[in-house]
Formats: C-alpha cells, sequence, structure tokens
C-alpha cells in the first residue's frame, strides 16, 4: 500500500473542470508531506464543502458556530480503540480470558488499520484568503491541505515553537511542488 487520496466534493455543482487538476496537485502535495514525515503508506480523505458545511463540523466537535477554513481529524493520535469486533479477537495463553491481542488476519482486513485522518477544506473560505493574501486559489488550497495534513501526522501550533515549525514545514512542501507567493 501506498499514501492515498479519497476525496469527495459535497458542494453543490462540484469543482467541474477544476477538479482534476485540483486532485493532481494535492495528490503531489501529499506525497511530497508523506516523505517528508515519513509517512508512505495510508489513507488520508479529504472533504470540499462550503461555508456552511464546515460551520456546521465547527460547531459540532470545537464548539466554535462559525466557519472556519480546514478542519483535521486524526485517526492516528493517541491509543488503539477498544473496540473489538467478534472473531477478530484472540486470546493470549499468558492472559486471562477475554484479554488477548488482535490478529494478524484481523488487522490486515480491518478497513480502519489503514486511515490516518479526515481533512476538511471550505472552499468559499479558500477563494476569499486567497484574494486576500494575494496569491492563487492553489496556492491557498495547498496550504490548507499541508496544514491539515501535518495536523493528521501529529503536529500542532499550540505555542509560538509549534506554530513555528509546523508552518516552516508547510511552507517547504509548498516550496518544492511550485507553490510559492
Amino acid at each position: 500500500m501506498s499514501l492515498q487520496l479519497e476525496w469527495i466534493d459535497e458542494r453543490e455543482g462540484g469543482a467541474g473542470e477544476r477538479e482534476e487538476q485540483w486532485m493532481a496537485l494535492l495528490e503531489k502535495l501529499l506525497r511530497i508531506a508523506g516523505e517528508k514525515e515519513q509517512v508512505t503508506e495510508g489513507i488520508v480523505t479529504l472533504t470540499l464543502t462550503d461555508d456552511e458545511g464546515i460551520r456546521e463540523l465547527n460547531r459540532q466537535y470545537r464548539g466554535l458556530d462559525k466557519p472556519t477554513d480546514v478542519l483535521s481529524f486524526s485517526l492516528i493520535e493517541g491509543e488503539e480503540p477498544e473496540i473489538r469486533y467478534e472473531g477478530e479477537y484472540e486470546a493470549s495463553e499468558e492472559s486471562e480470558e477475554g484479554d488477548g491481542e488482535w490478529t494478524d488476519e484481523a488487522q490486515a482486513a480491518s478497513p480502519y488499520s489503514e486511515l490516518l485522518g479526515d481533512i476538511v477544506i471550505s472552499i468559499p473560505r479558500a477563494e476569499a484568503q486567497a484574494e486576500e493574501y494575494g496569491h492563487s486559489f492553489e496556492r491557498e488550497l495547498g496550504f490548507l491541505f499541508v496544514h491539515g495534513f501535518l495536523h493528521v501526522v501529529g503536529h500542532d501550533h499550540a505555542d509560538e515553537a509549534q506554530e513555528k515549525e509546523m508552518f516552516a514545514k508547510q511552507e517547504l512542501v509548498l516550496q518544492e511542488a511550485g507553490l510559492t507567493r
């Protein structure tokens, strides 16, 4: 398996002719960012939405009832979930009954073992920010996607040092892809 991008456009009418160009760009950015972060396998899902769609998610998951530009949901942070599925759980000889390990077959069959996380981008917000910052829409879309990917793989910008490191990583990926200001 390699690093893969799966996406859906929830907006009415979608991206039309630009869709193919956007996805080629984002797949390129995913490859570059994945190499730099040493993440070479897994699936990242991307949802393109409008301000209302992202506002609802922002309210639901962050308690902020307003649109934002990008949201990310990592499935690799923290510990493995405690959910067990019948037939996929095997008690080890050293453990008490009911306490065991995943079998190789169960791990391979689980779709969750491949998912890294989800990224949601508001296209109207990306368009407005591109105009505000005076660069192309493609650069803004790329910036938001790489930002979301870095969150998915565990980066944050909770303090000034983290923010400086994360934004430097984003800029390196964008420059390598030819997306300069």
